[in-house]
């Protein structure tokens, strides 16, 4: 009987890679937590990405003691890569809510789950602030006190967007590869990149790409390279991590100033930092020299920002935005925190 199901939160954060579910208690308790391949509905068409999350679901039921058919928790909790727009958002939560899991259910973009796991509100006080992700691409996302929201469409070039590792991979097979012709400047990564692949040239890794041999996906380790080979002083490879910090930032303080974050009248007197919550891998790596170029222009241009790198699996956004759906409160995001799902994993 659904009268009767104990409240609870089933979280779910969908990736294009990984897909984490977990359930939680209305009071905080980790329930159930398991991890699964991608679930994305724009890879695999919305009816398998259901498929997907169903077979994770059913696994997260069993774990927790529960029936793995009809509902297992109150709400529903979804923050899921690819609902860039709020028709897809929509469009998604339809499709989850049909599945029978819980009572209700909503889907947000994952970037909201980011900026929820960076935050820690007073009793009572809304959640608020500012995420940027750079992980594979780079989105970004704001809520205002008054929850009022805005984001980027994120669809990568098409809709302006520049970085994470699939730009910066790029960027910099694009800089190494004319390093090594001749029409660049030089720099250490054209042997670093080729090294990564376990090729000898530049002119064997773009033939690789060109022929398929390697992947779009294959770009997204790239940065890790790119911190090693900036730390030890090459101008190029700083180069890219200085425009990696502009693009972060121009994000950032488009989305305080569309908020109107940086006036008086919208920032509460009571909280006058603006959170600013980065996550996704390339900032999660918590590089030196980029952290300290994204804090650096942040001041800068918005001097009240209080900047953050999330330590916590984006499943706990989900799992919080879903907690406050509820009406759970801070003793509850306390006990959610302590528990075993919340330090972020190394993969």
């Amino acid at each position: 009987m659904t009268d009767k199901l104990p409240a609870a939160v089933l979280a779910i954060d969908g990736g294009n890679s990984k897909t984490d579910v977990a359930l939680v208690a209305a009071d905080g308790t980790l329930l159930a937590s398991v991890r699964g391949p991608g679930a994305s509905h724009e890879e695999f068409g919305l009816d398998e990405a259901m498929r997907r999350l169903g077979e994770l679901v059913r696994l997260a039921a069993d774990q927790a003691g529960r029936s793995p058919t009809g509902h297992v928790a109150r709400h529903t909790s979804a923050c899921l890569a690819g609902a860039d727009l709020p028709e897809e958002e929509a469009q998604l939560t339809a499709a989850v809510q049909a599945q029978g899991w819980s009572l209700t259910s909503a889907v947000a973009n994952d970037t909201f789950a980011v900026l929820r796991a960076g935050l820690t509100p007073a009793e009572g006080e809304r959640p608020w602030g500012i995420a940027v992700t750079c992980g594979a691409g780079i989105n970004c996302v704001g809520v205002a006190p008054d929850g009022r929201t805005t984001r980027f469409l994120a669809f990568g070039t098409l809709s302006g967007d520049w970085g994470g590792g699939h730009g910066l991979g790029r960027e910099m097979v694009w800089c190494a590869m004319r390093a090594e012709d001749g029409r660049g400047e030089p720099t250490a990564l054209q042997a670093e990149v080729a090294k990564f692949y376990g090729l000898s040239s530049m002119h064997e890794v773009a033939v690789a790409l060109h022929r398929g041999q390697l992947a779009e996906d294959d770009l997204i380790g790239l940065p890790a390279v790119l911190f090693a080979t900036a730390e030890k002083g090459d101008a190029v490879a700083r180069s890219l991590v200085e425009l990696q910090a502009d693009e972060v930032c121009s994000m950032a303080v488009t989305a305080i100033r569309r908020l109107d974050l940086d006036s008086d009248s919208a920032n509460p007197a009571n909280h006058p930092a603006i959170p600013v919550v980065l996550g996704g891998g390339v900032l999660e790596a918590r590089n030196p020299l980029l952290t300290d170029a994204v804090t650096r222009r942040l001041a800068a241009s918005v001097p009240g920002s209080d900047v953050r790198i999330v330590d916590t699996a984006p499943v706990t956004g989900a799992a919080l935005l879903g907690l406050d759906y509820l009406g759970a409160g801070p003793a509850a995001e306390r006990r959610l925190r302590s528990g075993a799902l919340l330090t972020n994993p190394a993969d």
